[in-house]
């Protein structure tokens, strides 16, 4: 069933679960010590209306790129010395990144933040991307860009969560969609976000 929930719906419920967990600290892919030294970072979880339910947009990184060669993931990065929020940094990289115009995107909110292997405190921010929208990618580093039905996220059936040799927390990973294989830091922001909508 497609799901339909409303802009400023998909906002308060942001808003209600930030409220009742203001630390902003989520799930960490690594333990952490007082020694833990970790790089700040922010990605675009951009949400599209398309053929009457909401999507959720992805790109597959090529396999040139310096990290995550060929993975699907968030249009994001690491933030720059002068931004001083996650929103500034998400929007600039999605820029950067897919040529979204940042005043093409409605912010509605940010989940908690996730702490990767790669020792980066993920900043996930929550926006509406009118649609159809006009992409002018870089190819060094985006291969694709294309979007999976929330509905189709929210299906219990199409992921599973499984434990990795020499990892100490859990992974998420989702059946192919269209080819794409969508798991890991990735997929736990998007079931991050489904948990937030109550979905």
């Amino acid at each position: 069933m497609p799901i339909t929930l409303t802009e400023d719906q998909i906002s308060q419920c942001l808003l209600d679960a930030m409220e009742s967990d203001p630390s902003s600290d989520g799930f960490s892919e690594i333990e952490l010590t007082e020694e833990t030294s970790l790089k700040c970072a922010a990605v675009l979880i951009p949400l599209v209306w398309h053929n009457e339910e909401w999507h959720l947009l992805y790109t597959r990184r090529t396999d040139t790129v310096e990290s995550h060669k060929g993975q699907v993931s968030f249009p994001g990065g690491a933030c720059d010395e002068d931004e001083t929020t996650p929103e500034q940094t998400a929007l600039r990289e999605a820029e950067e990144e897919i040529g979204l115009d940042p005043g093409e995107v409605r912010v509605l909110g940010r989940l908690s933040n996730l702490i990767t292997i790669t020792y980066f405190q993920v900043t996930p921010v929550v926006g509406v991307v009118k649609w159809p929208a006009v992409f002018r990618v870089g190819e060094h580093e985006v291969a694709r860009i294309f979007t999976i039905p929330l509905a189709w996220l929210a299906n219990p059936s199409n992921r599973w969560e499984f434990e990795m040799q020499g990892r100490t927390r859990s992974l998420i990973a989702y059946h192919p969609y269209d080819g794409e294989l969508l798991w890991g830091a990735t997929a736990r922001m998007t079931v991050d976000f489904l948990k937030v909508l109550g979905l």
